[in-house]
């Protein structure tokens, strides 16, 4: 399989019993359906994205990439509660791509973040 972005190979990892692939060259990481939010839960999963910041925000931009399982047009997203992150989902098989330092960034809260995440939780409920 091959990245969407870069054209690099996917290699296939494990993390807490949890397979992901990651782009040899890039580095950025594909999800099949439910990993990442599997992921997410886990403490330190972060450390699987070894990829450069730098990196990824040379590809962040590309847009009308095709799904490296289904050939599909990806979606371009962007996460509910950090809207500076960015990723691509595929409506068909409902796997995610995260560019490289996405995946940890998404995991950091920022002060920021939470301070905007109370906000609409107080709005919500007044």
């Amino acid at each position: 399989m091959n990245c969407p972005k870069c054209l690099g190979t996917f290699k296939t990892y494990t993390f807490e019993n949890i397979k992901f692939e990651r782009c040899d060259n890039c580095q950025g990481l594909w999800f099949d359906m439910l990993e990442k939010e599997d992921l997410i839960q886990i403490k330190g999963s972060e450390s699987i994205d070894i990829g450069s910041d730098q990196v990824g925000l040379q590809y962040r931009d590309m847009r009308n990439i095709d799904c490296p399982v289904c050939n599909q047009r990806m979606v371009p997203m962007i996460d509910k509660d950090q809207f500076h992150i960015r990723y691509e989902s595929c409506v068909n098989c409902y796997g995610t791509f995260f560019d490289a330092g996405e995946f940890r960034d998404l995991k950091e809260l920022t002060i920021l973040d939470r301070f905007t995440k109370m906000l609409k939780t107080l709005r919500t409920n007044f």
